[in-house]
């Protein structure tokens, strides 16, 4: 190994661990997967003995007091996120979060100025404005491919967050447990969307809870919900244009992703059939006075945007891969063009202004 060699240690050993992290890192030469720790022990030699991964432990202290570790990548269900990330800074260790970061605002936010405050390197998974093709439309935007952008719109539809569900999943029931369709998609999709057109400054919006009774699905048992699994918004970017949002869980025939931004000067359009875990990078469509035709037409991403060495990964993990690579430039060129605890804390004050616009809305 490279003395540059950055040594990872994963808190979690479920399906995005395996599914995504692991497979992500290990296609990086900057990375090695060092240790990986999980509930029960067993899981863990698991994991290490079917990825290679010389160290497992089942307490994720002790991983985090590993000297051998540089960064902490915490894998797990949200409510668990603080304590281990809090425990990583407090160690020293540079730390990454699946986001949401925490399942309170006021929570992350103490974990951002503790990081800061520490000066250890901090990084939430929300990967997906470092895809490609999203990459390419903010170049796009930024070389003024539509103008002026005079309006934005968003619409994510997903079967995940549906009526019924499995018993593995059931503490996501708890709406305090800060997983439904308004965090969760809401934070990966608006942070691609605002990163594009620049952050909002207005909204009104109206979020529901369509499923008012949710079931697990190997026991017929069912608890009241309280959590959106739909969210509306509208309101003005402060670039003057406006923007809508449609989010919606639980669909029988999930609509996937669709961005439409149009300006003075041309439209852009970003699709994909399937808004996560995706086997396919999202789809550019555009058209400008440039074009040579009034009608949309595909733009094909460029070469240049597609660095990564292993281009076998679903999509979906390979923004992942973009996210870590990233942060490895960072720490050799003292950037930070990965996305941060500052990232996830903007995310977090969003989410929370439409719940807040929605409860203040007549009844």
């Amino acid at each position: 190994m490279s003395e540059q060699t950055i040594r990872v240690g994963l808190i979690g050993a479920g399906g995005w661990a395996r599914y995504g992290h692991i497979p992500a890192l290990r296609s990086l030469p900057e990375f090695e997967v060092a240790a990986v720790s999980a509930r029960r022990k067993e899981s863990a030699r698991q994991a290490a003995q079917e990825f290679g991964i010389p160290r497992a432990y089942d307490d994720p202290r002790d991983l985090i007091n590993d000297p051998d570790i540089d960064l902490v990548a915490v894998v797990t269900p949200s409510p668990e996120h603080a304590p281990y990330v809090k425990a990583a800074i407090e160690a020293g260790k540079d730390v990454y979060s699946e986001w949401p970061l925490t399942t309170r605002t006021a929570d992350s936010e103490e974990l951002l100025a503790l990081a800061e405050a520490k000066g250890v390197r901090h990084i939430v998974g929300l990967q997906r404005r470092l895809g490609p093709a999203n990459r390419y439309a903010r170049d796009l935007l930024a070389q003024g491919y539509v103008g002026q952008v005079r309006a934005a719109r968003i619409s994510v539809g997903v079967d995940a967050f549906g009526p019924v569900m499995p018993g593995k999943v059931a503490w996501t029931f708890d709406v305090d447990n800060y997983t439904h369709v308004l965090s969760v998609y809401g934070g990966h999709f608006l942070d691609v969307l605002f990163q594009l057109v620049g952050p909002p400054k207005d909204l009104t919006a109206i979020t529901a809870t369509q499923f008012p009774e949710l079931t697990v699905a190997e026991t017929g048992m069912t608890v009241p919900s309280a959590k959106p699994d739909a969210a509306m918004a509208i309101g003005t970017l402060e670039s003057g244009g406006l923007f809508s949002v449609q989010l919606e869980g639980g669909q029988k025939f999930p609509t996937g992703l669709q961005i439409d931004i149009t300006g003075t000067e041309g439209v852009l359009r970003v699709t994909n059939d399937r808004a996560f875990e995706n086997t396919e990078d999202n789809t550019l469509h555009g058209v400008n006075g440039a074009s040579g035709t009034p009608a949309l037409t595909v733009l094909p991403v460029p070469d240049e945007y597609r660095s990564l060495p292993d281009a076998s990964l679903d999509e979906s993990v390979q923004d992942l891969a973009h996210l870590y690579a990233t942060f490895a430039g960072d720490k050799s060129n003292g950037t930070t063009e990965a996305t941060t605890f500052a990232d996830a804390v903007n995310q977090h004050r969003l989410i929370d202004r439409i719940q807040q616009a929605s409860r203040a809305l007549p009844a």
